[in-house]
Formats: C-alpha cells, sequence, structure tokens
C-alpha cells in the first residue's frame, strides 16, 4: 500500500495518460476528474480508470489529440463534439457554454457527441452550482442492461445526475446510476476475484449469476428489480429516457452501437451527455430557492440516520485533501512514477 497527495495522484495519473497519446489538455482534465472521484470513496470511477483509458487511447478507440468544438448551436440549446477524445475535457467545455447560455436565457441545454466515458457525472456540475445554478446530467454508456422484461443488453447503465446549490453548505449531489449497481462496481469485483451479490447482473446466457467475470459478458439488472427473473421496469424505462436524450435527441450513438469500456479492442463508442441548467433567478428567485431549499433540509434532518445526498463524498474528500489516498500497490503499478 502507499499514501499518495491529491497533487502526487494528479501529477501521476496525467502522466501515465500523457504517455499513451493523450494531449497535455485532455491528459489534466482527465487526471483532475479521476482523482476527484478516488478522494470522493468512488474508486469504480477513479484511478482504476487510469490504465483502461490509456489502454484504449494506444489501441485509437479514443483520440488523444482531439480538441472539443461546438458542432451546433441554436439559442439556449448546443452540441459540442468531443471529437473521439476522452470526454472530460468536452464535458468542461459543454458546462462552460451551458452556463454562458443559462446567463442570458435562464436555462440550457447542452449535449455531448462522439464522446467516452465520463466519470462522475455531478461532479461535471460542480462549477454550475458554484454560480448558484440547479444543474442535471445524463449520460449512456455501452449497452449492459436489458429492456424491461428482455434479457440481452441494450441500454447501459445510463447515470443520471443532479445538483442544487445551498447558502453556506456544501451543494446536494445526487448522482445514480440506473443498474441495481455501477457496473465498475462489478469490475472492481472481477478484478478483485470476488463474487457479486445475487440480483446484481445475468450472464451471458441470461440467467442470474454471482460470477463477477460473467457478469461482465453478461447484463446488469435495472435497479428496482423485484427479482432476478424480472429486471426492474422502472430502472429500465428510466434507462430510456436517458438513451433517448442523448442519442435521438442530440445525436451520439446508441449503448448497444458502442463496444464495451471494459474490453481493449473495440470502436470509438460516440456516446453521448447532456446537461441541463435552470437559473432560479428566473423563477422563484435565486433567495427564495435558497430559504425553500434550507426548509426541506432541515424537515429532512430532523430525522435521525439521515444523511444529506453528497454528504460523504463531501466529508471523504476534505479527509483526502489532508491526509492523501492510499492505494495499493497494484494499482500504483499502473501509473507513472
Amino acid at each position: 500500500m502507499a499514501t499518495l497527495s491529491l497533487d502526487d495522484a494528479r501529477r501521476r495519473a496525467a502522466a501515465t495518460l500523457r504517455g499513451a497519446g493523450a494531449s497535455d489538455a485532455m491528459a489534466e482534465s482527465t487526471a483532475r476528474a479521476l482523482v476527484l472521484a478516488e478522494a470522493q470513496g468512488l474508486g469504480s470511477h477513479g484511478l482504476g480508470r487510469v490504465a483502461q483509458y490509456a489502454t484504449h487511447l494506444r489501441n485509437g478507440r479514443v483520440d488523444g489529440a482531439a480538441v472539443p468544438h461546438l458542432a451546433k448551436s441554436k439559442g439556449a440549446v448546443a452540441i459540442v463534439d468531443a471529437g473521439a477524445g476522452l470526454a472530460f475535457p468536452a464535458c468542461a467545455f459543454a458546462i462552460d457554454d451551458a452556463m454562458r447560455r443559462a446567463g442570458e436565457f435562464a436555462i440550457a441545454f447542452v449535449g455531448v457527441v462522439r464522446s467516452h466515458h465520463a466519470g462522475v457525472i455531478v461532479d461535471h456540475l460542480r462549477p454550475a452550482a458554484a454560480r448558484g445554478l440547479v444543474g442535471l446530467g445524463f449520460a449512456n454508456s455501452p449497452a449492459a442492461m436489458p429492456a424491461a422484461g428482455g434479457r440481452h443488453p441494450i441500454f447501459g447503465t445510463n447515470p443520471i445526475a443532479a445538483i442544487f446549490p445551498r447558502r453556506g453548505g456544501s451543494p446536494l449531489l445526487i448522482d445514480l446510476s440506473l443498474s441495481e449497481v455501477a457496473r465498475g462496481k462489478v469490475l472492481l469485483a472481477a478484478r478483485a476475484g470476488k463474487p457479486i451479490p445475487l440480483g446484481w447482473a445475468l450472464d451471458a446466457k441470461g440467467r442470474p449469476t454471482t460470477d463477477a467475470n460473467a457478469a461482465l459478458h453478461g447484463s446488469m439488472l435495472a435497479f428496482g428489480s423485484g427479482s432476478v427473473d424480472a429486471p426492474g421496469t422502472k430502472g429500465a424505462m428510466l434507462a430510456l429516457v436517458v438513451e433517448l436524450l442523448v442519442t435521438a435527441l442530440i445525436g451520439a450513438n446508441f449503448g448497444f452501437e458502442a463496444s464495451s469500456f471494459f474490453v481493449d479492442e473495440g470502436n470509438r463508442p460516440g456516446i453521448g451527455q447532456a446537461f441541463l441548467l435552470i437559473d432560479p433567478g428566473a423563477l422563484a428567485g435565486r433567495d427564495a430557492f435558497v430559504d425553500r431549499l434550507e426548509v426541506l433540509v432541515g424537515e429532512m434532518l430532523t430525522d435521525d440516520g439521515v444523511r444529506l445526498p453528497g454528504a460523504r463524498r463531501e466529508a471523504l474528500l476534505r479527509r483526502a485533501e489532508l491526509d492523501g489516498l492510499t492505494v495499493t500497490d497494484a494499482l500504483l503499478a499502473t501509473l507513472a512514477p
């Protein structure tokens, strides 16, 4: 085991990505996002992704020289082309553009196409919350989940995120994948040679499994599954909503058209992300919004055991800023010295 400061972890991650062919801007942006995830206790979207991204860069599944650019723009909406690069520079570009549009129109919807894995979706929304904006984020991913009643993967785990700024406190951070668990947790279990709980996934033949490797070659169960024999209708329907928002609406690839992130060879996934920003000042008013939000938070906290969404992540982040990150020797070996 080793302990890395956040700065050292970012430096090592960026150097690894540059060595695989990423531009300086792409490497730095991606390293910041992955270390932020790791510091929040989200290892499935943290430093363990560096080796995966580096392999995709070397194998041509990602264009390391890509520069995101505005592909289409009209009023409060726009599309950003990630250029088949890693998603993080394109998502940052999209959020910057969306904040500008929300400043002009009070609302903005900006999509990202020809993209890649975007990590922790709510983290992209943090700059918007810092400006007092409410943010929603959506992303699709390579097929991992069947439609309701189906057996073969069609939808990705398709996360939904939301951020709500507060007065004098950390924003509420809501981020959830629409599978029973994030697929990254299955990957971590497979790497560790550990089983997964029954009810997380099906194998390639559509049978319930506790074998993490079999699950990676099969499909995830949607959240809200009543049983392993009946994938959750609610989760699958929400996955369909997200899929259409970031594909048919903005022009990204469907999940079933993208090769898995968990294989070295494959196509450039070309999946999408989309961000919706809203200025509360144009509606109830910023002061009224945060006042009412605090009333709700206060009511929630009258019950013992209620934890505000994002509170644990923020606490872990503050601790990591002081104490650094503890990483295994195996993980350290995947990073540049």
